[in-house]
């Protein structure tokens, strides 16, 4: 019996946009969901998406977009996204297959394949421009599969394990650094400050390094308050997380920032994922300052003759 005066929940479609660079796995991920009894759509035309929604879909549904469509343009994909996201009845969610460049040239140079967006050039020019083209969409990634060391059984079975519907009872968790000055990521349920941690940037030993160095770590940890402050906080997820689930929540994005997004934040998100993952639960870890170094780099390296 529901309170007077409340509405039903009406049940959410589950629709899933699957991306990615060329080559780092798209096609597998669709033939999963396909396996798993997904209605898929490949590169549809972004124009009719919306009138693909506008009756009531018999199951869930996954689409398949890449830079061949002939709308792709990462703003577009971008508004598409943000459209789907306020659609009522509606669960999106973005399924971003990733693989590194080397990878992906490994690839393109056993199967002899023309890149889509290189066809009378070198593979590695496409890869290159894809990447970029891709870097917008990647950050709004729910769920980010990097395939570089899988095979493509490996690939399926990681597809399988995040959007098998009969796994009722799961729940994606994702746990995000990011730096305050560059602004929060969009799509977080929840976000911690680790500002007041003590700080490694002001160790010049430990300024070039990142939260991922153990060494940057264990300063972190040091500061009295830190054991505390991360006790509360898996505590809190803990016991929110099994209620989210109830409530028929399937993906719960938490935000940890700092001033640069490269040290306590960093510490703090792995800290927590790993805390998360030893208690059964399912997590994916995002750096968003890190991924963005990262891409830059190669950049650098050119401009420098590297």
């Amino acid at each position: 019996m529901l309170p007077e005066g409340a509405a039903s929940a009406e049940p959410e479609t589950r629709l899933v946009l699957v991306t990615g660079p060329s080559g780092a796995g798209r096609t597998t991920a669709i033939t999963a969901l396909e396996d798993l009894g997904y209605e898929v759509i490949d590169n549809l035309p972004f124009s009719l998406v919306p009138r693909l929604l506008e009756a009531p879909l018999p199951r869930p549904m996954a689409l398949g977009i890449d830079v061949r469509n002939r709308d792709f343009s990462a703003a577009a994909l971008i508004e598409l996204i943000d459209r789907l996201t306020r659609t009522p009845g509606l669960r999106l969610e973005v399924l971003y297959m990733d693989a590194s460049p080397e990878t992906l040239i490994r690839r393109y140079s056993e199967t002899r394949r023309r890149h889509p967006l290189s066809p009378e050039a070198q593979p590695l020019t496409g890869i290159e421009q894809e990447i970029d083209l891709l870097v917008p969409i990647r950050m709004r990634a729910d769920v980010l599969i990097d395939t570089s060391a899988m095979s493509p059984h490996e690939a399926r079975a990681e597809v399988g394990s995040w959007f098998d519907m009969g796994k009722i009872a799961r729940l994606a968790v994702s746990v995000h650094s990011f730096s305050y000055k560059r602004g929060t990521p969009r799509g977080l349920d929840m976000m911690f400050d680790c500002r007041f941690l003590t700080n490694p940037h002001w160790v010049a030993a430990l300024r070039p390094f990142t939260g991922l160095d153990p060494a940057v770590a264990a300063h972190v940890a040091t500061d009295p308050r830190y054991e505390e402050f991360l006790s509360k906080v898996c505590g809190l997820l803990l016991f929110q997380l099994p209620a989210h689930i109830e409530e028929g929540k399937a993906h719960l994005a938490v935000g940890f920032g700092c001033t640069g997004g490269q040290h306590r934040s960093v510490v703090v998100t792995e800290a927590v994922a790993k805390t998360l993952a030893q208690a059964g639960w399912q997590v994916s870890k995002r750096h968003r300052e890190l991924e963005r170094r990262a891409q830059a780099q190669p950049a650098t390296q050119e401009a420098n003759g590297a």
